[in-house]
């Protein structure tokens, strides 16, 4: 099977930083605007920590399974074949979970603007990327825990 495929079985991560939720995914083919990856959720896995974008908008298709779907308007089952829009911004805060005995597989689509900032509520977190070089010559990618001033 070859690996620019929603059937793929070949993965570019296996999900194993915690912000990543377990789920195994892959990169689609992608332009300097429009970017795609495969997520795979086994049992008992989600598309990582509950969180919203800065830079970029996202588009979920569903492909296989019955996963939930955590917005801010609260927790609700996706259909099969169901497509999302999750917008710049808290309106647009998501995480998917897989708490069947099913796989759940699964395509995002996002504009591929850089940089992006990723606020992770939940855990107070907050990462910044970008494809442009930082100072220390690899691409900028940063997490850390935000404070709130009083």
């Amino acid at each position: 099977m070859i690996k620019n495929s929603i059937f793929t079985n070949e993965f570019d991560t296996s999900g194993e930083n915690p912000w990543e939720g377990g789920a195994k995914s892959t990169r689609l083919p992608r332009g300097d605007e429009l970017g795609a990856s495969l997520y795979v959720l086994e049992p008992g896995t989600t598309t990582g920590y509950y969180h919203f974008h800065h830079g970029i908008e996202e588009m979920l298709i569903l492909i296989e399974g019955k996963p939930k779907l955590r917005t801010p308007e609260g927790i609700r089952i996706l259909e099969l074949g169901e497509v999302v829009h999750f917008t710049k911004g808290l309106q647009g805060a998501h995480q998917i979970i897989n708490d069947t005995e099913e796989t759940v597989r699964l395509v995002m689509i996002s504009n591929q603007s850089s940089p992006d900032a990723v606020e992770y509520p939940d855990q107070g977190l907050l990462s910044i990327m970008a494809r442009t070089m930082s100072q220390f010559g690899t691409p900028l990618w940063d997490i850390r825990k935000m404070e709130q001033e009083e």
